[in-house]
C-alpha cells in the first residue's frame, strides 16, 4: 500500500543491460519505486539517462536484465510476451510523442481500436463522447493527415482513455507540439486523468510540466538520483 491506496505499479531493483559486441552497456541500474491509484509521477533526466527505457520496462514492452515489475498485481517476470500484452490491453493507456495514429483509420476509428482489441463491439458512442470532450466532435471522420499535430495528439488522448486504464504512460506527450498547443494538450491530459482516477507516469524534458505531477523521479546515468514530492503534491496535502 502507498498513502493508504492500492499500489498499481511496483518497480524493484530494475536493471537493463544491452550487449554491444564485446561490450555491455547498462542503461538502468537498481531502479525502484511504487505508485498507487491516482498518483501522478514524472520521470526526468538528460538524454540517455534511461527514461524511455524505464517507461518501456514498466509497461512490459521490454524485459529487464534483472529486477521485477508488477503492474496491477501481475508480476511481468513470470508472464510470457502474449500474457504481458494482455495485461497492457486490460490495464494500460499510452500517449506518445509521435501520436502513433493509424493513417488509414478516421479519428473515431483510431479511438475505438483499443476497445475493439478487447472485444468491445459498442465503443463508438463512447469514442464519440471522448472526441467531443477533447474538442474534436466535428473532426471524428477526418483522417490523421487531415488533422494538425495538436488535433492528432488529442485523438491519441481520447484513444488512451477509451478503456478506462488503471495507469497511463505518456512519453514526451508535448514533444512535437508548439508551446500553446502543448499547454492545451497538457490541460486535457491532467483533466481526463483526474476524472478517471488514473495513475500517470510521464516522461518529459519539460520541468514545468514535471512540476504539475505529485512526484518527480530524476535519473542520471541510469540511476535514480532523486525522488521528491513536488510543490503541487505538498500543497494538495496541506489543503
Amino acid at each position: 500500500m502507498t498513502n493508504g491506496k492500492n499500489e498499481v505499479l511496483q518497480v524493484a531493483d530494475l536493471t537493463k543491460t544491452y550487449q554491444c559486441g564485446q561490450r555491455s552497456l547498462t542503461v538502468l541500474e537498481g531502479v525502484g519505486f511504487a505508485l498507487a491509484t491516482g498518483d501522478t509521477c514524472s520521470i526526468v533526466g538528460p538524454s540517455g539517462s534511461g527514461k524511455t527505457t524505464l517507461l518501456g520496462l514498466c509497461a512490459g514492452l521490454d524485459a529487464p536484465s534483472s529486477g521485477n515489475v508488477t503492474l496491477c498485481g501481475h508480476p511481468f517476470g513470470s508472464l510470457s510476451e502474449d500474457e504481458r500484452a494482455a495485461v497492457r490491453n486490460e490495464h494500460v493507456g499510452f500517449v506518445f510523442q509521435s501520436f502513433r495514429l493509424i493513417p488509414t483509420l478516421t479519428a473515431i476509428e483510431n479511438v475505438m481500436v483499443p476497445a475493439e482489441l478487447r472485444g468491445r463491439n459498442n465503443a463508438r458512442p463512447e469514442a464519440a463522447a471522448l472526441l467531443a470532450d477533447v474538442g474534436l466532435g466535428d473532426r471524428m471522420d477526418h483522417f490523421p493527415a487531415q488533422l494538425s499535430g495538436g488535433e492528432q495528439q488529442r485523438v491519441a488522448l481520447a484513444r488512451a482513455f477509451i478503456n478506462r486504464p488503471d495507469i497511463l504512460f505518456a512519453d514526451e506527450p508535448t514533444g512535437n507540439l508548439d508551446s500553446e498547443t502543448g499547454e492545451h494538450v497538457v490541460d486535457l491530459l491532467f483533466r481526463l486523468n483526474r476524472e478517471a482516477g488514473t495513475t500517470l507516469v510521464l516522461v518529459t524534458h519539460d520541468l514545468d510540466l514535471a512540476a504539475m505531477t505529485d512526484r518527480i523521479i530524476r535519473l542520471h546515468g541510469g540511476k535514480v538520483v532523486s525522488d521528491t514530492r513536488t510543490a503541487t503534491a505538498l500543497a494538495a496535502m496541506e489543503g
